[in-house]
């Protein structure tokens, strides 16, 4: 099972216990999605300015921060002039840089 993000070690452990019920079956996927939404963190929008932010901190240049995401450097200045949003897993990994550094997903 992968590492995910919870609030809490207490909803870490009904996740857990959600995730065997899905699997044997006494619970349907509408309700493990349920649990998911509980259990896991919220992802926050970042505007450009915070991702800025979190590049500066590594200091990277949109480049080499574009090859840690696995985006392009294109994207990241779109994502840092507010031309788009980062969504998905891009957003995941720019909230995880930006709550324990850029080292966490290196």
């Amino acid at each position: 099972m992968a590492k995910k993000p919870y609030r809490s070690d207490v909803l870490r452990s009904v996740h857990s216990i959600a995730e065997d019920l899905y699997a044997v079956g006494a619970i349907d996927k509408a309700t493990m999605r349920r649990f998911d939404r509980t259990c896991l963190t919220d992802l926050e929008e970042l505007p450009p300015i915070a991702i800025r932010r979190i590049r500066d901190k590594a200091r990277m240049s949109q480049a080499i921060f574009a090859l840690t995401l696995n985006v392009t450097p294109s994207l990241v200045s779109q994502w840092e002039r507010g031309e788009k949003k980062p969504s998905g897993p891009s957003l995941k990994l720019l909230n995880l840089a930006d709550k324990k550094g850029v080292e966490a997903i290196l």
